[in-house]
């Protein structure tokens, strides 16, 4: 459904896109990670058809983004992160401007744009002006602008950006049911739960480049090590520890309890337990100690933001 391989994108003599290849097919959700300036935005304009890539090709829905502009825009829904609403017009107005646009009859456009505004919470605002809406609304109508067509790729540019969580709940509900109903999406989040939550596949980007790509379970794995496992006890362990070492990679321990790493979790677990249980220790739990994402983006890019090379100022202010 979206292929692309090695964009570059320069702005004079700014390299903002570096060789990136993405594959996305149907029915499945890509996210884009990365710092601001790392080239997710101007990514997605070119699979967008909206920038023309300076070097490398891209295919959606079967569609050229350079020889074939116009039918990729008719296959794409794009959310971008500082959507601009035209705030004199009523939300009703607006979605049937831009259904028209890409070239829904009224019938159809107007039964669409219904459907949208009331799983979105916003069918009793429909007839006010839109310079009225709060920003998560507006928010709202923007996503809904993009999902008008019923495109076949979404380009979701942070979706939740300003919404309160029950807001937040109902997009991601959205998007999931999108992705069941065989569309190809990106996403672009500093929200790493949310990404973690939505994403089938995830690939990190930094410095126009794709830095780390997998699974959230592939990457975890990779940058992590193996899952990190806590045994709490109901007294002190004395030699156990020494014991436990020789099955397991123990990694830190305290009077009652011990964490360890391990892959063979099905098979070392059980084992753990019984060597503790023949060795007099109560064991009050054991399970897997949560790793987040944001620990393995961390790991990634850093917690400082990337050296600023020249150029970067002006290109930022066109959202690379």
């Amino acid at each position: 459904m979206i292929q692309a391989n090695d964009l570059h994108k320069y702005f004079g003599q700014f390299h903002a896109v570096r060789g990136i290849s993405l594959h996305v097919p149907a029915g499945q959700v890509l996210a884009l990670l990365g710092p601001n300036g790392a080239g997710k935005t101007t990514t997605v304009r070119m699979l967008s058809a909206i920038l023309k890539p300076s070097q490398g090709t891209a295919r959606i829905a079967g569609h050229d983004v350079e020889t074939e502009p116009q039918l990729v825009r008719h296959k794409v829904g794009l959310l971008t992160e500082y959507p601009g609403l035209y705030a004199r017009m009523t939300a009703v107005d607006y979605l049937m401007f831009f259904g028209r646009l890409q070239g829904m009859n009224r019938t159809d456009c107007a039964t669409r744009a219904a459907q949208l505004l009331k799983r979105f919470d916003l069918w009793s605002a429909r007839d006010r002006k839109l310079d009225g809406y709060s920003k998560g609304m507006k928010q709202k109508v923007a996503l809904i602008r993009a999902m008008i067509h019923d495109p076949a790729v979404l380009f979701l540019d942070e979706p939740t950006t300003a919404m309160d969580p029950q807001s937040a709940r109902t997009v991601r509900d959205a998007i999931s049911d999108l992705r069941d109903s065989r569309r190809a999406i990106v996403l672009c989040t500093h929200n790493l739960t949310e990404a973690e939550v939505l994403a089938d596949y995830i690939a990190v980007v930094r410095g126009g480049q794709i830095v780390a790509q997998g699974t959230s379970e592939q990457l975890t794995q990779q940058l992590l090590g193996d899952p990190l496992w806590e045994v709490r006890t109901a007294r002190v362990l004395n030699g156990e520890v020494s014991e436990i070492s020789r099955m397991v990679e123990v990694e830190d321990y305290g009077d009652t309890w011990l964490r360890y790493r391990t892959s063979r979790a099905a098979e070392v677990n059980p084992a753990l337990l019984r060597r503790l249980h023949h060795a007099g220790t109560p064991v009050v739990s054991l399970s897997e100690v949560p790793r987040s994402l944001e620990s393995v983006y961390l790991r990634i890019v850093g917690e400082s933001q990337p050296e600023r090379m020249a150029g970067v100022s002006e290109v930022e202010e066109i959202g690379v």
